[in-house]
């Protein structure tokens, strides 16, 4: 088992259809195009209508990323789907995916770790194939945030959008794949990220509904400032864990929350523009999803070669955060 590590074999993303623009939002909070995009980097996200759900996503993502790989749904001996906006309280997301999928062979579990959710589920997945306890790992990350947004709070409506995307992981040899990972938390600052309403301990009543009670509420400054912090240590000490250096990074994939925390990050860590990689202006802030389907982007445009280093660094509600560094 010592020289099993695991690595990324494809990727898939799929996003819903409708686009909101900063336009579309001036008609219905006092908001403007120059400010959201001055603050945020956001120029449009995109929104499930219809009949758009988080696992109608999930599986459509998972179904390219299957393909890619030359896999049929049987492969698949665990299927982990990351996220904080499951179709329904019970059962999990995962399990009405794989479902849809016809993958009966997974074990299905949904894992809520907020934004940093997609790295999390990367380092379990990566335990569970070097300890030979799993093959082929699905991996969704997935939000569709739009439903808990408070339209009416401008500071935070303009921030989200809806997506998924999708990984297939697999073990690799010696000095590939998952080089380095780490997992952090700090509970004691839940309340700067969170939806207060809506689970066992404040369930859903006239009184949580007229308080909006069920929708997204944050401390942008304190997370911005904690953002900004994390991501510099988390990508340093996961490089240090594999004797790499910022400047050995071919590119760094942050979770795309605000261009001003990557931009202030990138900048300590000492990284060139053009190793850093943004999509936010056309997504938003996809949660779970932001990581995967920018690594999916970036995969499809040729950019990544075989041997890259590649650092992932994400954080988010819990608060959690974490950093992953592969070589593709």
């Amino acid at each position: 088992m010592g020289d099993r590590s695991t690595a990324i074999i494809s990727t898939g993303r799929a996003l819903p259809t409708s686009k909101v623009t900063n336009r579309d939002l001036e008609e219905i909070v006092e908001t403007n195009d120059e400010w959201i995009t001055g603050r945020t980097g956001i120029s449009e996200r995109r929104m499930i209508t219809n009949d758009e759900t988080n696992s109608k996503l999930s599986v459509k993502a998972a179904h390219t990323a299957l393909n890619r790989a030359g896999l049929e749904p049987k492969d698949v001996d665990m299927l982990i789907v990351t996220t904080v906006t499951p179709d329904t309280p019970l059962p999990s997301t995962a399990c009405l995916v794989q479902a849809e999928l016809g993958a009966y062979n997974a074990s299905a579990f949904d894992l809520a770790a907020g934004c940093t959710g997609f790295l999390y589920g990367m380092n379990i997945a990566d335990q569970f194939i070097k300890n030979e306890a799993a093959e082929t790992v699905l991996l969704v990350g997935v939000d569709t945030l739009s439903p808990i947004v408070d339209w009416q709070d401008r500071n935070t409506c303009v921030l989200f959008g809806d997506g998924a995307g999708a990984v297939v992981l697999k073990a690799a040899g010696e000095n590939q794949g998952i080089l380095a990972s780490k997992m952090f938390s700090d509970g004691k600052k839940a309340e700067l990220l969170h939806v207060p309403g809506g689970g066992s301990r404040t369930p859903a009543t006239y009184r949580t509904i007229d308080e909006r009670l069920h929708y997204i509420k944050m401390n942008g400054s304190e997370v911005f400032k904690f953002a900004v912090k994390i991501m510099v240590e988390s990508t340093l000490q996961v490089l240090e864990h594999c004797n790499k250096k910022p400047e050995d990074l071919d590119f760094l994939i942050p979770h795309q929350a605000n261009v001003r925390i990557i931009k202030s990050a990138s900048k300590k860590l000492g990284l060139p523009e053009d190793r850093v990689l943004i999509n936010i202006q056309r997504y938003g802030n996809m949660s779970s999803a932001s990581i995967p389907v920018l690594l999916d982007e970036t995969l499809e445009e040729g950019k990544i070669q075989r041997g890259n280093l590649i650092g992932l660094v994400s954080f988010g509600a819990g608060l959690t955060w974490g950093a992953v560094v592969l070589k593709w």
